[in-house]
């Protein structure tokens, strides 16, 4: 094939008419459908939708990585004016690497834990343009500077063990980077890591595209993320393109229902779980084989009427006056667009009652041997630094912070999978902090349970769903037959909203959310009043979110129960807790009502949290404020403010005392609670993170 010059004013990659399907012994899956999308030399295009739309799938198809089964069955997908369908594998594995990288959402995958991160960096030069060594090497020492990793050369020297989460995911991203590609493709490239980690990731892709002039694929299902990174979006629902165009006006005069579903099931400034909640997305998402005629959003569609929107295949439709805007709908010029739903339903404020729940000076160390045989002097990691706090009866209480601050520690300290160090944990009246859950009795067990984050490892994969709420039943001595333990087992059902029948299914028959309803009907089997969520939303799509916390906001008003909320998204934290508490590090460093701690004053590191929280919201004005480093070890604590080696603050603070001696908990307006240094006058003077431009 001969090399045709490229014209820069053409888009560097345009897919026409995609069709992609995987085919298994029992019949042809077509998992992306007639997608079509370009970009431009230098724009960020972002990909969006739920699991199982087809982004990935699109993503592998443009690197013909589909695997045995995979087969683009039609269209084109041109890179540079030439079409990789057709392409032979030699010059696929040119263009690979080369002039096309690809990042992945988990790091570790991508590297290799037995080479050191210079060799495995400098593979990609020497492989694909055959550099020397010596120049590969100085060319991987300045990639690894430009993606910000401090002492580039102990990084280099370092295997990906030795990195953190955030390291590993910058290497990767400097590793896509090496042969300074034309087109970047990064698949949920933050979905793993911290948000604070996540804004310092997303600036850097922002920076280093235009300083590479790189054109970027970004595949998220985050549409803040998505509003941060890319100029252009395309919103993929069920293997097709349903809406894309220029990312403002997709997000303020959006012209498909999917589109106008998904923002409403976010929770964005001004959501309220009692005056505002958020609506889910009805029914579920249809299965590749099983999608219906016309509309594949049409059995989810308010907007659906029958004969017309199922009477055949709908094609993408220009909307005037719009930057390449389209829209997948036959109902996009009539439909209101700006209409208030009819779904949502106000919902009565819970009443918080009596403290059911306090912890005074807890502490939670844990002792690791200090050499790699057990010899050396013993280590000591201070996970929990002296918590104090107390929770009410239908209270939502947030606990926030970064990976390795303490929260899940705390938790299974309250669940009994741990004892505590020093303190004290009253629950009902009752000292539990030493009592391990295998000598705590039935009905303490059963009144705190909790629901995992990650719904699909926590289920049985080989007992029906009805048996394993049973079996929980069972363990807590509920019912004194087994007519009696099925009957309040349909009752479980009944409350997370599933039908009855599910009881006989199997958990690989469920999707997400659905497994995680199971999750939570086994927590309620016992009764529960205390009820830990540990990320419980994090591993679900942003519609199965809003329809798992409205049902762990329903299911609280009617059991009064007491929700201890551990999460990184503020966004949800907001929306659903009562009041916050903020983690770093071991210590609680704020904490106050939800109207408190999303408002001036600020400790330091709950404004640079909030700053790091991406809202996909075009009004909202966002300062930004990206924290250098990690959290330090909680094996060798910094001296002094345990956040002092990251705080912008710290030179306002005269004498050293924040390198030298532990805050005080100052006690602000309203119970506010702060843990710093500065004094109450400066942060008063702290100005808000997050504000709304003038109409």
């Amino acid at each position: 094939m001969t090399n045709a010059v490229w014209d820069p004013s053409q888009p560097i990659l345009e897919i026409e008419n995609l069709s992609i399907s995987f085919f298994t012994r029992m019949r042809e899956i077509p998992a992306v459908m007639d997608f079509s999308c370009k970009v431009m030399a230098g724009e960020a295009m972002g990909l969006v939708g739920e699991s199982g739309c087809g982004k990935s799938t699109v993503a592998l198809g443009v690197m013909r990585d589909l695997g045995k089964n995979g087969q683009i069955v039609a269209g084109s997908i041109k890179f540079k004016g030439r079409d990789l369908v057709t392409m032979g594998e030699e010059e696929l594995r040119h263009l690979r690497g080369s002039e096309i990288a690809m990042i992945y959402q988990e790091p570790m995958a991508s590297l290799n834990p037995a080479m050191k991160i210079g060799a495995q960096l400098i593979e990609v030069p020497m492989i694909h343009q055959g550099m020397a060594r010596a120049e590969a090497l100085a060319l991987a020492r300045q990639i690894v500077a430009d993606v910000r990793l401090p002492d580039p050369d102990r990084i280099l020297n370092a295997f990906p063990h030795q990195l953190s989460g955030g390291q590993q995911q910058r290497i990767v991203i400097a590793m896509a980077l090496m042969s300074k590609p034309a087109l970047l493709i990064l698949d949920e490239p933050t979905t793993a890591l911290d948000v604070t980690v996540e804004a310092g990731i997303v600036d850097l892709v922002k920076d280093l595209g235009h300083k590479y002039g790189t054109s970027m694929l970004f595949i998220s299902h985050n549409l803040g993320l998505i509003m941060d990174v890319c100029d252009r979006l395309c919103v993929m629902y069920s293997g097709e393109a349903v809406e894309t165009g220029a990312v403002a006006q997709v997000f303020d005069d959006m012209r498909h229902p999917y589109t106008q579903a998904l923002f409403r099931s976010i929770p964005l400034p001004g959501a309220d779980k009692n005056a505002r909640p958020l609506i889910s997305i009805p029914g579920n998402f249809p299965l590749p084989h099983e999608r219906p005629n016309g509309c594949n959003f049409g059995p989810r569609c308010d907007y659906f009427q029958a004969g017309r929107c199922d009477a055949g295949d709908v094609a993408m439709a220009d909307v005037p006056k719009g930057d390449r805007h389209a829209s997948r709908c036959v109902k996009w010029d009539e439909v209101d667009w700006t209409a208030a739903p009819k779904a949502r339903v106000v919902k009565e404020k819970a009443p918080i009652g009596k403290v059911v729940l306090q912890m005074a000076d807890l502490k939670k160390y844990y002792e690791v041997s200090g050499g790699a045989f057990g010899g050396g002097h013993a280590k000591v990691v201070k996970a929990n630094e002296t918590l104090s706090f107390e929770a009410h009866e239908g209270e939502t209480l947030a606990i926030v912070g970064e990976s390795g601050c303490g929260k899940s520690t705390f938790a299974k300290v309250l669940m009994g999978l741990e004892t505590a160090t020093s303190g004290t944990i009253t629950l009902f009246d009752e000292q539990v902090q030493s009592t391990p859950i295998q000598r705590r009795r039935v009905d303490t067990v059963s009144s705190v349970q909790m629901v995992f984050q990650n719904p699909f490892d926590t289920l049985n994969p080989s007992m029906t769903v009805g048996r394993q709420i049973i079996r929980a039943l069972e363990v807590f001595h509920i019912g004194t037959s087994d007519t009696e333990r099925s009957d309040r087992m349909l009752e479980l059902l009944d409350l997370v909203k599933l039908p009855r029948a599910f009881a006989e299914r199997m958990p690989r028959q469920l999707s997400g959310g659905q497994k995680q309803r199971v999750g939570i009907a086994r927590a309620f089997a016992g009764g529960a009043k205390v009820v830990v969520a540990d990320e419980p939303v994090s591993a679900l799509d942003v519609s199965v979110q809003a329809a798992v916390t409205d049902l762990l906001m329903d299911i609280q008003r009617q059991n009064k129960t007491t929700l201890l909320f551990i999460s990184h998204d503020l966004s949800i934290v907001r929306y659903l807790s009562d009041r916050v508490l903020v983690m770093y590090l071991g210590h609680v460093v704020e904490m106050g009502s939800t109207d408190q701690v999303f408002q001036p004053p600020y400790h330091p590191y709950t404004e640079a949290l909030l700053s790091a929280v991406p809202v996909a919201d075009t009004k909202v004005i966002r300062k930004r404020i990206v924290l250098e480093g990690d959290i330090p070890s909680a094996m060798n604590p910094p001296p002094g403010c345990p956040f002092q080696t990251r705080c912008r603050w710290k030179s306002q603070v005269a004498g050293g005392l924040c390198d030298t001696t532990m805050p005080p908990v100052q006690t602000l307006t309203g119970g506010h609670q702060i843990k710093c240094h500065l004094g109450a006058d400066v942060l008063a003077k702290m100005d808000p993170v997050i504000t709304f431009a003038a109409e």
